[in-house]
């Protein structure tokens, strides 16, 4: 169940990872819209999101342009919520591993009780049995 778990969140993790590494770069490849602009200067894209930001440097403007897109903030965001509900799992895992640990201990405690129990048991039959024995001899 515990293996199952992991591997399923691995998988998916992985899934998720890979996809939005696959899909990162958008759709570099088109064959119909072809600029070179875009293909040599990957850091601009026109069909992306981009925001720009001025600031000034010793009375000079500087314009910094992100390059990231709300693609990758969306993919990035998803695998954090993907994330937390992994670690939720996990702790819901650890406390359910937690009460039948303890179940499995209790048990254990009371079969090992009982075994003693059942041994002491069939030492007081024995001993009965030899006693019923030595008296059937005297009898003899």
């Amino acid at each position: 169940m515990i293996k199952t778990s992991k591997i399923l969140a691995i998988s998916v993790f992985l899934t998720l990872a890979c996809s939005t590494a696959a899909f990162a770069d958008g759709n570099a490849f088109t064959p119909l819209n072809f600029d070179n602009a875009n293909y040599y200067n990957s850091n601009v894209r026109t069909s992306a999101a981009t925001t720009s930001e001025t600031s000034t440097l010793s009375g000079s403007a500087v314009t910094q342009e992100v390059t990231g897109s709300s693609d990758m903030q969306d993919a990035i965001l998803k695998l954090d919520n993907a994330q937390v509900d992994v670690r939720s799992d996990l702790l819901n895992l650890k406390a359910k591993y937690a009460d039948i640990d303890a179940q499995y201990k209790a048990v254990k405690n009371e079969r090992k009780a009982i075994n003693k129990q059942l041994k002491a048991t069939e030492k007081r039959i024995k001993q009965i049995e030899k006693a019923k024995e030595k008296i059937r001899k005297n009898m003899i």
